[in-house]
Order: structure tokens, then C-alpha cells, then sequence
């Protein structure tokens, strides 16, 4: 039992691991994944659990696992990620359910809560690449009649950017003068931007952000979960 146990943990990581490379490498170069791709990945990792003994526990440990699946459909239908993140998650859940190598607790959401603990790094990126702009004494915000708090914004969120490839624009012209445009752009249904020379905030690739919680789930657990316990 302990060794058929091992077997269907190992399997189904390094299982989930290449769906989630594979998947990061696709995003990065084309920004679509088919539906198909998670379809297949998720079926195989469901077809795992009958190398098992005894069957049960591990379907209750993907229904739990599962209970993310809501949550995910929301996110992508109101925007804040593509439909390819929430089956990338859910085909997750049913590969690696919970699975982990460190002695740290960990949920159904572990993976999402350490997305949204590395989704600081693309705030970081923005902040350093602006701050090099100003230093350079570039004017980043020529023709712009815009609040200090919104300025603070579009740096948090975006760049000035020469020749964007795969970004969406932050800012709009009312009136002949330049505004920020601080709305949520929806990650399928909006055009990326590809006008020159302006504000926009990169379409990040979250499959890579996925795989990176992914794997600190694998090695530490938990990121937010253990700042709040101790």
C-alpha cells in the first residue's frame, strides 16, 4: 500500500510538473492553449488513481482537491486570468492533488495563494523599470493631465512602452488630453495593444506563475498560510 502510494504521488508529479512546463513553454510563445491539452493531462491524472489498492481515498482527496474549481471559473469569467489558468488549476487538482514534499500544511488553494504571493514580482519589475526611466530624466508622462495617486498606479501596473507585443493599454484620450485608463482588461477578451510609445501593462503569462506556486507548494508549502501562523 505505502509503496503503491509513493508511486501514484510520484507519478502524478512529475506528471503535473510536465503539463505545467509544457504549458508555460506554449503561453509564453503563442498566448492560447486548447482546451484539449487540459483535457487529455487531467484524464490521465485521473486514470492514475486506479494503480492504487484501494481506490477511495484518493477520489476523496481530489473531491477535495476540486473544491477550487468554482472559485477558478469565477476568476476567469470576471477576468483577472485566462480560461487556460482555471484548467490548468482544476487538471492540477485532479493530477497532484494537495501533493507536497515539505512537512507544512497544505490546501486545496495552496497553489493560487502562492500565484498571488509571486504576482509581486511583475509590481517589482514595473517599479524598477520606471525608476530607471525617471533617472534617465525621461518624461514618462508627457501629455498627461493625471493625478499623482494615478501616476503612482500606471508605475505599479505598467511602463511606457516603445513597441508593446502581447500588453494591453492603460491609457485612453478624452477631450484631445491623455488619461490613465486604471479599468480591468479582461485576459481573452480584450486586443493586446500595439501602438507605439504607449502605457500599457503586460499580459503576464500566468502558467508561469502557476508552475513557479506549483512547485513551492512541492518543496515549502504553503507561502501565505505560514506568514499568518506564525
Amino acid at each position: 500500500m505505502i509503496e503503491s502510494s509513493l508511486n501514484y504521488n510520484t507519478i502524478g508529479i512529475g506528471l503535473a510538473l510536465t503539463m505545467l512546463i509544457i504549458g508555460s513553454v506554449i503561453d509564453v510563445w503563442k498566448r492560447e492553449i486548447h482546451d484539449y491539452y487540459w483535457i487529455i493531462f487531467g484524464s490521465i491524472g485521473f486514470l492514475l488513481i486506479f494503480i492504487n489498492s484501494d481506490i477511495l481515498p484518493y477520489l476523496l482527496k481530489i473531491g477535495i482537491a476540486l473544491i477550487i474549481t468554482p472559485f477558478v471559473i469565477i476568476f476567469w469569467r470576471i477576468g483577472l486570468f485566462g480560461g487556460a489558468d482555471a484548467f490548468a488549476l482544476i487538471a492540477l487538482a485532479v493530477i497532484a492533488p494537495m501533493a507536497t514534499f515539505s512537512e507544512n500544511t497544505v490546501t486545496p488553494f495552496t497553489t493560487l495563494s502562492n500565484v498571488v504571493v509571486l504576482f509581486i514580482i511583475p509590481f517589482i519589475a514595473n517599479i524598477i523599470r520606471n525608476s530607471v526611466a525617471i533617472l534617465r530624466h525621461e518624461n514618462i508622462f508627457k501629455g498627461f493631465e493625471e493625478s499623482t495617486f494615478k501616476k503612482i498606479c500606471a508605475m505599479l501596473i505598467g511602463y511606457k512602452a516603445k513597441n508593446p507585443k502581447f500588453c494591453f493599454s492603460i491609457e485612453k484620450t478624452e477631450k484631445g488630453k491623455k488619461k490613465i485608463n486604471l479599468t480591468i482588461h479582461h485576459a481573452e477578451n480584450e486586443e493586446f495593444c500595439t501602438k507605439p510609445n504607449t502605457w500599457i501593462t503586460p499580459g503576464i503569462p500566468y502558467l508561469l506563475l502557476i508552475t513557479g506556486g506549483f512547485i513551492i507548494q512541492l518543496l515549502y508549502g504553503d507561502l501565505l498560510m505560514s506568514f499568518f501562523i506564525k
